[in-house]
């Protein structure tokens, strides 16, 4: 699929669908506690997208490669487990110290947003919060870095500065994409890069800007037997971090 520029009005459902989507997130975060199971974070997506009259974008996505559709609204992932986890197929508990991560896509009026926010549960280990403000920091960093008239190389050289200063690892395997008409779309934002190079940067291009780091390692990853879920091999912690955005011609905006 080529680079695709959205319209006004595009971009104007995509900004209501995103903030449907960060008050989702919002709600899920709060329900992160130990005791809850990645089904019930599950459920509740499922009740809160229908109760706004729109759908889940993961849900039923089937990417290339994959031998199954997506069976679930979320990914949620815990501590070793670093995207794609399946939240109602053989659940996991969250634990007090666990760092939890929520990945949700929707489709609003045809029109898809995704977002991803990484929660620390009860009382975490120094290193662990560390990894979680990383995650974050360098991902607005390569937000902040995107601009028109800029280069995709732009995003990935900021968040890289970042991570850089910090004992944590880049998963390189896995990067951003852009998002709207479908789940996936061109072009690929990864987390390192040189500045000035890759696609450049128009207004209207709408980007999943999305960090994720290992907390020691070689930023490997695995793919577990479910054939969604990816781990890191040495069995590190993860943290991702995702927001939408749209490209303009100063500040990009954040949808989500």
């Amino acid at each position: 699929m080529a680079v695709t520029i959205k319209t006004a009005e595009e971009i104007e459902i995509l900004r209501e669908g995103g903030a449907r989507l960060a008050f989702i997130l919002d709600e899920l975060e709060k329900a992160v506690a130990p005791g809850v199971t990645t089904a019930d974070l599950e459920d509740l997506a499922a009740k809160l997208i229908k109760e706004g009259g729109d759908a889940g974008a993961f849900f039923g996505y089937k990417p290339a490669g994959a031998a199954r559709p997506f069976p679930a609204n979320t990914c949620i992932c815990i501590n070793e487990e670093i995207v794609h986890g399946i939240p109602n197929e053989n659940p996991r508990t969250i634990q007090e110290g666990d760092i939890v991560t929520v990945d949700l896509g929707l489709t609003h009026k045809k029109l898809i947003t995704d977002s991803a926010r990484t929660v620390t549960v009860g009382n975490v280990d120094k290193t662990g919060k560390e990894l979680v403000w990383a995650t974050r920091e360098a991902l607005m960093a390569g937000i902040d870095a995107a601009r028109g008239g800029g280069h995709i190389g732009d995003i990935g050289a900021a968040g890289e500065a970042v991570i850089k200063k910090t004992p944590f690892v880049i998963i390189r395997d896995l990067v951003g994409h852009g998002v709207g008409y479908s789940v996936h779309e061109d072009p690929y934002v990864p987390n390192y890069g040189t500045k000035g190079t890759g696609e450049e940067l128009r207004p209207g291009m709408v980007l999943a800007v999305e960090v994720m780091l290992a907390e020691s390692g070689k930023g490997g990853i695995k793919v577990m037997p479910d054939g969604y879920t990816y781990v890191t091999p040495e069995g590190c912690r993860s943290a991702q971090i995702e927001h939408t955005i749209v490209i303009t011609e100063g500040e990009a905006e954040i949808l989500t």
